[in-house]
């Protein structure tokens, strides 16, 4: 199905223009074969930090680490990861 629709034909099928943009997609409007309008979802409020590692926690992109957590400090000096992985195997 086109992602565009005739004005008519945006006022005809509403209900289906509305379930796509609920959806995600974004529809254009045309007049005469100009496009003259975009409906399309609004954005939500930008996630703070947490509330977007728990979202793609939930999705299965991301897995926390089960330890606790060491806190850096700016300026401080970090071992490299090739370093730090080292010595963590070395202590098993």
């Amino acid at each position: 199905m086109p992602a565009t629709y005739s004005t008519y034909e945006a006022k005809s099928k509403f209900s289906e223009v509305i379930r796509r943009v609920r959806e995600g997609d974004t529809v254009t409007v045309s007049y005469r074969g100009t496009p003259v309008a975009e409906i399309r979802p609004i954005q939500k409020a930008p996630q703070t930090i947490e509330e977007r590692l728990d979202e793609l926690e939930r999705q299965g992109a991301l897995q926390r680490p089960k330890g606790p957590r060491i806190p850096i400090k700016v300026g401080e000096h970090v071992p490299g990861a090739l370093q730090r992985f080292l010595e963590d195997r070395n202590r098993f």
